[in-house]
């Protein structure tokens, strides 16, 4: 039980401390800028350019690549500390022996555990890889990120 617990003690704070990128200053009072000119209004007699057309049989592999695409970012940005190294238990990306039983379980558990955190015979997920803030969208992007890249 001790070590469970240092365990934990050590990966939050591994996480809680890893650097994040500084939040832009709000401009100062008295500073001046340059104007920004209005948007240019559309032509009334130029057609509108029509929506690029996706055949039905591609979209879902569309929008699985944009997930995929997404959840990577994600993923470099919570995940990799975890998942990369196999911290705390989590399965490293790509081992294909280790995702697959979690794989076999659902995506909607992998969610659940994912967003509430969960503690198994292996190891532990704390809620959002300890990133709170992180978007259930995020989340499920990531998730479907490391279950492609992790596949048997």
């Amino acid at each position: 039980m001790k070590q469970l617990t240092l365990a934990l003690l050590t990966l939050l704070s591994v996480v809680a401390c890893k650097p994040q990128e500084p939040a832009p200053l709000p401009p100062q009072v008295g500073t001046r800028s340059a104007p920004v000119p209005p948007p240019a209004a559309p032509a009334a007699d130029a057609p509108a350019a029509p929506a690029a057309a996706v055949p039905a049989d591609t979209a879902p592999a569309a929008a699985a690549t944009l997930a995929a695409a997404d959840g990577e970012g994600v993923y470099q940005k919570a995940c990799i500390t975890c998942h990369g190294t196999g911290l705390a238990g989590a399965p490293k990306l790509g081992d294909a022996a280790d995702w697959a039983p979690r794989i076999a379980q659902g995506e909607a558990l992998l969610f659940e555990h994912a967003t509430k955190g969960f503690t198994g015979k292996k190891g532990m997920m704390p809620p959002k890889g300890g990133f709170v803030t992180l978007s259930d969208d995020e989340v499920r992007a990531a998730i479907t990120y490391m279950t492609t890249a992790s596949a048997p």
